[in-house]
């Protein structure tokens, strides 16, 4: 019996796969005329691949040595920036080059590198650099990947990010993690504020929103709307003081809470899970959905924003960055709308939406309602 796939029959695909797979082909596949073509697009890929964390560490490189924003004011010399950075012009040179063929400067007639479009689009969104920075606590965890595939005891990153253990949490940390959230957190609440609608909420409940800056831009979008923020008492402090600075204080109530441990505020016509549920496994998921469940009222709205992965069609950012940063987070997963939609049934919602997303790396959204 022949049996079909997407790509046709499987024996066909076997064997296509087989031949394709044959260094001698590949050889040949690049000269012949009709082939060559695919051939050579497929080796530029696979070596896009391949070189993929070089090219991420020449992108800390010029973050960390502020090479962008050098470059914002005027173009300048390997020289000037070697000197001015302490590193040899020779280096430096192979930096910037470096830089320029990923398209982030741009090299001049002259010798000298400018800032190119990428590279200031790159310093106009918010939490970027911030977010790279951090990345060594991962890229330690996936310098042996095999080991984190495996398991490892203890990860780099899930020291990085405590509070998704459950426990006291340091301030001191606490506020190490809220300011790189809140920062990201801009980009998730536009996109999730331009794909689902708050015109008809009275009374918004963001539960573990951080130091509030979803609830900040969702105030913005429903002038009108009341809002109550939840998350751990470390973070407190500067989310008054963002709703403070944003005249906002009026409209906002912070309550300081685990939901793990802790009841819900209750009174709410929506809540919202802003990147929240991919941070945690299964049965914590399940356990905060019947908790936001019992907090709503019969026709009460749920809003799910995160990142997503594991569905029918891969995603680039969902099945490899998110689902291995989860990954090495220790904690949570990357999980598809399919697998959220079940688990928000299963909880007790109906009426649920999935919202195609704008940008699959920044988001997408799921909402519900909670059945009557």
């Amino acid at each position: 019996m022949i049996t079909e796939t997407q790509d046709g029959p499987a024996w066909r695909g076997g064997w296509l796969n087989r031949l394709i797979a044959r260094p001698g082909f590949q050889s040949w596949a690049a000269r012949f005329p009709l082939t060559r073509g695919r051939a050579r697009a497929d080796g530029a890929v696979l070596f896009d691949i391949v070189q993929g964390f070089v090219q991420s560490q020449v992108l800390l490189a010029l973050i960390e040595l502020q090479v962008f924003r050098r470059l914002k004011a005027g173009p300048q010399s390997a020289d000037d920036l070697g000197h001015a950075l302490d590193i040899p012009a020779d280096r430096m040179q192979i930096a910037l080059q470096a830089g320029a063929a990923l398209g982030l400067l741009k090299r001049k007639r002259d010798g000298r590198f400018a800032l190119a479009r990428k590279g200031a689009a790159l310093m106009g969104v918010p939490g970027l650099e911030a977010m790279i920075r951090h990345h060594g606590a991962f890229y330690d965890d996936l310098r042996d990947p095999v080991a984190l595939l495996r398991g490892p005891e203890e990860t780099q990153l899930s020291k990085f990010w405590p509070y998704v253990f459950g426990g006291d949490v340091p301030e001191a940390e606490a506020h190490i993690y809220s300011d790189l959230m809140a920062q990201s957190q801009r980009l998730v609440a536009e996109d999730t504020l331009r794909t689902v609608s708050l015109k008809d909420v009275s009374h918004l409940l963001d539960i573990g929103g951080g130091t509030g800056a979803f609830l900040e831009a969702a105030g913005r979008a429903a002038p009108k709307m009341q809002m109550t923020l939840f998350d751990l008492p470390p973070v407190v402090p500067d989310a008054q003081a963002r709703f403070d600075a944003a005249a906002m204080a009026d409209r906002v109530r912070i309550v300081p809470g685990s939901f793990r441990t802790d009841p819900l505020p209750e009174g709410m016509d929506a809540i919202s899970l802003i990147r929240v549920l991919y941070d945690h496994s299964d049965d914590t998921v399940r356990a905060l959905l019947a908790k936001v469940r019992d907090a709503l009222p019969a026709g009460g709205r749920l809003i799910v924003s995160e990142p997503m992965g594991g569905g029918a069609r891969p995603d680039k950012a969902g099945d490899v960055y998110f689902a291995f940063y989860t990954m090495a987070m220790q904690t949570g997963r990357a999980r598809s709308a399919a697998e959220i939609s079940a688990l928000l049934a299963e909880a007790g919602f109906d009426q649920i939406k999935v919202y195609k997303p704008s940008r699959s790396y920044v988001t997408q959204a799921v909402t519900a309602v909670r059945a009557e």
